[in-house]
């Protein structure tokens, strides 16, 4: 019998077609951690946990979480071991930590240029038996020997570390920071890996991306975010996988995307107190994916995305949690303002002393009196509104010289670069609940930029915001309602939400807190 001729061309073109490129998987191992027997807990590592885990789970990755007690050293490290076992070459696995670090004195003499290794500290944990427990840490020299064994298979890591290993802050808040005591004494190894680790320097990793939450110097501090303490990272982590850092919507992440995104957001929501740090510094190519949210994008397309110009979908402020409302908690007798009433960590306004607190504690106007107190409430509800559309699409802009607070005197440096967008404006909601109209910019000006040189830090002392929306929507009519000199946080809102709510903008966020004195 003679095979017909249909099925002998059918399976001549495909001995001539190439073989299928594999599909890049992403894989994640989540671990979070808020009750420490043996130490100060925290209240907001699980809720990023729980935070990352479901955008992860959301985007199709396969995820595995571990929180509170269920965080033991021996089952992280096989959860790590299965999923390098199960990821190709041009897969990603995923790590993100949110909990508390510690340093330790090195474990091998001249590993490390300031004597200390950093570790994560697990919940089994307890320094005063810290021979007895130090299997329930893990070392900067193990993470390194794990990250080996993905990169020897070509598996690409990316590492999300929301906690801290030193430093101290110049503002008071009331919450919690990520970083526990240090380790005074000498330990053994706590495993081989920690001694053969140290031969893995991470300038010699190739496909390997570290995420710290914060500068070296600096602490890593809870935050309240939407109510709650949280860790800005994390929060702004989950964001990114659930798309907000795919600026062209090509399905992948780079990592210049990446860097765009979280170093704005952890800014706007951690109010300016920290600066994430990425290991290494710079991106290693322009087109450096770090994230891949399309499930199964073949490895090949993958690295080499093309930037289109795709539009970002942006979302209405309340899809996004946005109330119009904030908690505010009044500490003798006035008069509640409107919009005063909503839950979560509040506001505190202290009437016989004037100061008014945010909910971490941080003193945002002085001299708040009967007259000014609704401005400086709907200030802040204005700000969460523009904080729900920066975490969609942030812009870029920078103070100098970057600090967490100034004092009297200082002089400052305000830069708002060209963006992707022809129009743009710039204002100020001032700690006293004003709005100080700077700059609007229409489509086809020459500038493109904006720039404040030489300010001088002056009375009333506080936290003012600096803003910088990008958009081709027109915007004469808000530059209008900016223009008037009686123009009210309310007015304003009132003016973006009618004009830009839901539609394609970018939006950046400068805080800037003062005070007489440091």
């Amino acid at each position: 019998m003679h095979r017909p001729l249909y099925r002998l061309l059918a399976f001549s073109i495909a001995l001539a077609l190439p073989a299928p490129v594999l599909a890049a998987q992403t894989y994640g191992l989540v671990v979070g951690v808020d009750k420490y027997p043996n130490d100060v807990s925290l209240e907001g590592a699980v809720r990023d946990a729980e935070d990352v885990y479901r955008a992860m789970s959301s985007a199709g990755f396969d995820v595995v979480k571990f929180t509170n007690e269920q965080a033991r050293k021996d089952d992280i490290r096989k959860a790590w071991t299965d999923l390098v076992a199960k990821a190709a070459a041009g897969d990603t696995i995923i790590f993100t930590y949110a909990g508390h670090g510690a340093q330790m004195p090195e474990l091998i003499p001249g590993d490390e240029a300031d004597g200390l290794d950093e570790f994560l500290q697990l919940p089994g944990f307890d320094r005063n038996r810290a021979n007895e427990t130090f299997n329930e840490i893990i070392v900067d020299n193990e993470m390194n020997a794990w990250f080996g064994e993905a990169e020897s298979k070509g598996v690409h890591v990316l590492f999300v570390s929301d906690s801290c290993f030193s430093g101290g802050m110049s503002r008071s808040i009331t919450g919690k920071t990520r970083l526990a005591p240090a380790v005074t004494v000498k330990l053994s190894a706590p495993s081989q890996e920690a001694i053969e680790g140290a031969k893995v320097k991470e300038i010699d990793f190739k496909q390997v991306t570290v995420l710290a939450a914060s500068l070296e110097s600096q602490p890593t501090p809870e935050v309240i975010i939407d109510g709650e303490p949280r860790g800005a990272l994390s929060w702004s982590f989950a964001r990114a996988v659930e798309g907000s850092a795919d600026r062209d919507g090509d399905g992948v992440i780079t990592r210049i995307e990446l860097e765009d995104y979280i170093f704005s957001n952890v800014k706007n929501r951690s109010e300016a107190l920290q600066v994430p740090n990425f290991m290494p510094q710079v991106a290693r190519s322009e087109s450096e994916v770090v994230v891949r949210l399309t499930r199964g994008l073949p490895v090949d397309t993958a690295e080499g995305a093309a930037t289109g110009a795709a539009h970002k979908v942006m979302k209405p402020a309340k899809d996004l949690g946005w109330t119009g409302q904030i908690a505010l908690e009044i500490t003798g007798a006035a008069e509640r303002p409107s919009n005063a009433e909503g839950t979560g960590t509040p506001f505190r306004w202290d009437v016989d002393s004037g100061v008014f607190y945010t909910p971490n504690g941080d003193v945002a106007g002085e001299n708040v009196g009967a007259d000014r107190i609704q401005s400086v409430v709907d200030k802040f509800v204005l700000l969460d509104f523009l904080k729900a559309m920066a975490s969609q699409n942030p812009g870029s802009v920078s103070l100098k010289p970057a600090r967490d607070i100034y004092a009297a005197g200082d002089r400052l440096r305000f830069d708002a670069p060209p963006g992707r967008y022809p129009n743009m404006l710039v204002f100020n909601l001032a700690n006293t609940g004003e709005v100080q109209f700077l700059d609007m910019q229409a489509a086809g000006t020459e500038s493109g930029q904006f720039k404040l040189t030489d300010v001088e830090v002056v009375k009333p002392y506080g936290a003012d915001h600096l803003i910088t929306i990008w958009t081709a929507e027109p915007v004469d009519a808000i530059g209008a309602v900016l223009a008037d000199p009686k123009v009210t946080p309310q007015t304003l809102l009132q003016a973006l939400v009618t004009r830009l709510d839901g539609k394609e903008a970018s939006v950046a966020i400068q805080p800037l807190y003062t005070r007489e004195t440091l």
